[in-house]
Parts: C-alpha cells; sequence; structure tokens
C-alpha cells in the first residue's frame, strides 16, 4: 500500500470521526488519570467511565450498517465487522464497571487507576480486534496485556495474585517475542504488513518456508492470548488470583479482541487449504484437555478457568472451518459468551467471601446459596445452561452456529468432537447448580456465613446479571443477530488467494 504523506491532515479529521469511540475511550482514560492525581479515588470516577462506555457503543451502534473500511491508512478497519467487535468490548467493559463498584469497594481496592487502566486496555482491545496491519496487531495486543498485567496483580496484599500476576507477565513476555518475530518473518516473506496483501507479496517473492515459519510464531501469540492448549498453562492461575469482576472482563473482553484479530488475519492472509487441519487438531487438544481438566476442580473461578480453555477449543472449531459462515458463527458465539462469562463471574464476585479474592473459595462452601439469594441462583441457572449448550438460550445456538458450518466442510468428526465434550461440561456446570439449591445451607463454613454471603445484592449488580440472563434468552430465540454477523464478511473485501502450491 503506497501512502502519500501529503494527504495525511486531509483524511485525519474524517478517519477521527470513524474512530470516534477509540477516541472517546482514549480522551476519558487520559482525563481519569489526571483527575484521580487531584480527587484520590474520587466516587465519581466509575459512572464517568461506565458512561464512557456507553456514549462509545451508542457510536458503533450506528455504524453497524457502515460498509467496512479501512481509517488511518489501512492501519484499522472501520464500520460493520470492527463496529461489532467494538460494541462487544465496549458493552463487556461497561458492565465490568457496574459490577466492579460493589465488589471493589468490598475488598478494599476501589482506586481510581483501576477504571483508567481498563479504559487503556479497552483501547488496545479495540486496536487488536480492528487492526489491519502486523503493526498494529502488535501494538494493540501489547497495550491490552500491559493494562491486564497491572490489573491481574491489584491485591498487592495477596500472594496468590502476586503470583498470578508474575506468571501472567512472564508467559506473556515470552509469548510475544514469538508474536514478534513471526511478524518480522512475515514482512521478510512477503514485503508488507498489511493483511490483504500478503496473498500477492508472497506470490512475488515465493519465499514459502520463511512465510509460514512467520505463520507459525504468529500463531503462537494468538493462541496464548485466547487461552488454547498447549499456551494455556497461565490461564487457570491467572483466573484464580486476579479480582473477581475483573477476571470476567479479561475472559471475555480479551477473547473476543483476540479472536476478531485472529479471523481476520485467516480471512485476509491465509489460504484455508494449508491452515484447516492444524486448527482442528488444535481445537481437539483444547475442548478435551479444558474439559477433563474442569471436572477436577473444587474452586469456581478455577473450574470456569478450564471452561474458557474448552470454550476457545469451540471457537477454533469455527475457525477450522475457514468459511464466512464460520467466520459469522464465531462473532455470534463471542457475543454470547461474553454474556454468559460477566454474568457468571458476577455472580461469584457477590458471593466471595475469602478475603482473597475468591481464591480459596470452594463451590461446596456454597450449599444452599441459591435458596438464600434466589436472584443469583436462578441468573446462575441461566448461565450454566447456555454454557452447557441447552436451548433456548444462546449458548445453544451459539454452538450451532460455529458447529454447522464446520459439519458442511467435512469436519464432522471435529463436530463430533466438540459436541462429546460439551457433553461432559455439563456435569460441572450442573453440579454449580446441584450444590446452589440441592445442598443443605447448613452445610456451609462459619466464615461464608459471617463474611460476605451476608451483604445484600446491589441493584445495579443485579440489573447487568438480569440483562445478561435475559439477552441469552433473547438471542437463543431470536437468531435474526446471525444475519447480520453474516453480512459484514459480505461487505469484507474478497481475499484473492494465490498462494504457491
Amino acid at each position: 500500500m503506497e501512502i502519500e504523506l501529503t494527504q495525511v491532515y486531509q483524511t485525519f479529521a474524517a478517519d477521527l470521526g470513524d474512530a470516534a469511540s477509540l477516541i472517546i475511550v482514549t480522551l476519558v482514560g487520559l482525563w481519569i488519570v489526571v483527575w484521580d492525581a487531584f480527587r484520590n479515588n474520587a466516587r465519581e470516577i466509575p459512572w464517568i467511565v461506565g458512561g464512557a462506555f456507553l456514549i462509545a457503543i451508542l457510536v458503533e451502534i450506528t455504524r453497524l450498517d457502515v460498509e467496512s473500511g479501512t481509517i488511518f491508512y489501512g492501519m484499522l478497519r472501520s464500520g460493520g465487522f470492527a463496529s461489532f467487535i467494538n460494541i462487544m468490548v465496549l458493552l463487556s467493559g461497561f458492565l465490568t464497571v457496574v459490577l466492579s463498584v460493589p465488589y471493589l469497594d468490598q475488598v478494599k481496592h476501589a482506586y481510581g487507576e483501576v477504571y483508567a487502566l481498563l479504559l487503556f486496555a479497552t483501547v488496545g482491545m479495540i486496536t487488536l480486534g480492528t487492526a489491519n496491519n502486523l503493526v498494529t496487531v502488535f501494538v494493540g495486543l501489547e497495550t491490552m496485556s500491559i493494562c491486564l498485567y497491572i490489573m491481574t496483580g491489584l491485591i498487592r496484599e495477596d500472594v496468590g495474585a502476586m503470583e498470578a500476576a508474575l506468571k501472567y507477565f512472564l508467559l506473556g513476555a515470552f509469548s510475544t517475542g514469538f508474536f514478534l518475530y513471526g511478524i518480522a518473518l512475515l514482512y521478510g516473506a512477503t514485503g508488507t504488513m498489511y493483511l490483504p496483501e500478503m496473498a500477492d507479496g508472497l506470490l512475488q517473492s515465493g519465499n514459502d518456508v520463511l512465510f509460514w515459519g512467520g505463520v507459525a510464531l504468529l500463531m503462537v501469540g494468538f493462541l496464548f492470548k485466547v487461552s488454547a492448549a498447549p499456551f494455556h498453562m497461565w490461564t487457570p492461575d491467572v483466573y484464580q488470583g486476579a479480582p473477581t469482576t475483573l477476571t470476567g472482563w479479561m475472559s471475555t473482553a480479551t477473547k473476543a479482541a483476540a479472536f476478531a484479530s485472529l479471523i481476520l488475519v485467516l480471512y485476509f492472509a491465509l489460504p484455508t487449504e494449508r491452515w484447516d487441519m492444524m486448527l482442528a487438531v488444535i481445537a481437539v487438544v483444547t475442548m478435551v484437555l479444558g474439559n477433563l481438566l474442569a471436572l477436577a476442580q473444587a474452586n469456581v473461578k478455577r473450574m470456569l478457568a478450564y471452561s474458557s480453555i474448552a470454550h476457545a477449543g469451540y471457537l477454533l472449531v469455527g475457525l477450522a472451518a475457514g468459511t464466512a459462515a464460520a467466520y459469522s458463527g464465531a462473532l455470534y458465539y463471542l457475543l454470547v459468551y461474553t454474556l454468559m462469562n460477566i454474568g457468571a463471574f458476577g455472580v461469584m464476585a457477590l458471593l466471595e467471601w475469602d478475603e482473597k479474592a475468591g481464591r480459596e473459595q470452594t463451590l461446596d462452601s456454597l450449599a444452599g446459596v441459591g435458596l438464600r439469594k434466589p436472584l443469583l441462583g436462578v441468573t446462575m441457572g441461566f448461565f450454566m445452561f447456555s454454557l452447557t449448550g441447552f436451548p433456548p438460550l444462546g449458548g445453544f445456538l451459539g454452538k450451532y452456529a460455529i458447529f454447522a458450518p464446520a459439519v458442511a466442510e467435512g469436519l464432522t468428526w471435529l463436530v463430533i468432537i466438540a459436541v462429546l465434550a460439551s457433553a461432559i461440561s455439563a456435569y460441572y456446570y450442573l453440579r454449580v447448580l446441584f450444590v446452589f439449591f440441592m445442598r443443605s445451607p447448613g452445610e456451609e463454613p462459619a466464615a461464608a456465613k459471617s463474611s460476605g454471603m451476608s451483604f445484600p445484592v446491589p441493584r445495579a449488580s443485579a440489573a447487568v446479571l438480569v440483562f445478561c440472563a435475559v439477552a441469552l434468552l433473547v438471542l437463543g430465540v431470536a437468531p435474526g443477530l446471525l444475519d447480520v454477523t453474516a453480512s459484514f464478511f459480505a461487505t469484507l473485501p474478497a481475499p484473492e488467494m494465490t498462494f504457491l502450491p
């Protein structure tokens, strides 16, 4: 892509308008940093941040039906596909802010900089999920990751939180090295960093070995971020040690941005016939490993961490199919997964009593809580059934949306494994509801009775949980949003796959 620098200022104003949500989140983040320096931990900060997220969401909703294009000289995508990804990331951030206000008060870490970090991480996620250039992918990935490392170790007094943050940082830095080296090899093989131009660049250079070496290293970085096996080792410890509401946000927004970026890379830069079997094998290992290890977990946060690994495997089933319908289904499933996990971690945050971010809190300690706190019990039922894939909730339609295209592409064996793995997950998901409703309320530890279990459910948190539950029901019975996600790939420019054999 040739860039005429003389035209920079002629298009810059229009590009700022197309990137309005990114600009809003960035400016509010900078403002919060300055404001917090003068009014430390002001109570207005989270609500201003929540308002910024809502405004940005409304801006992106108006751009959903805009034809997909690029801004800032092709560095980022805007409209259509990009707007859908941005809405998911921003919605996850807004719901997390609402849930985090009472939770961070409870754990005595309601710092203003937490919300600034959340905004800056969102900037990275938007950049990553809409990147049209490998440099932009890397910038978004690192902007997001640095904020996540800090937020994982937010509760500095807890040894488990510090351990989780250190593991995340060290493994994340290691994966970043693979990612950056892969970018360098891809540039050497194609002569370009722009995703849509890589096919032609490789055709002209003919350096097939260098290209696929770069792809392999790039995939290591992506698979690490989406918690796919064998690069999943950090996930259980980080999810268990991080503050619970922030864990729910990390498990959803991060996955949405990373998968969206991976979809763009696969759609524009890689021919389907060369990577589909690799993704299929990784999907099998990820699904089976995630579900089997989740069976043995006594801690709900750790169980949900292995569940997150399994769901990354389900999404890889769709990506292995490599069709527009599969990518469309993956986007739909990412939205459903966001609602399921934000809700599930939100419930666990409201039931936390061990004063260690739920790190040592076992499922059995929540015996009978569904009867004493019916709202939490009922909404948790929605989330667990949807994660399992029961109709008529969104989890069922989401899995259908990624499994059906795989069957159409001849990957029936892979879908059979995915369905069996999903059936295994029913045991540990429904076990949560069994403990919530079928176990005697008198069986929980004394600390659970006298600590966090006794505080009332805030109205704002209850509204978030009800919203997520109702949205899952609506998405399960009204599949019209699938047509919206399918339309994105009709407006994206069709890649020309002219690779050397």
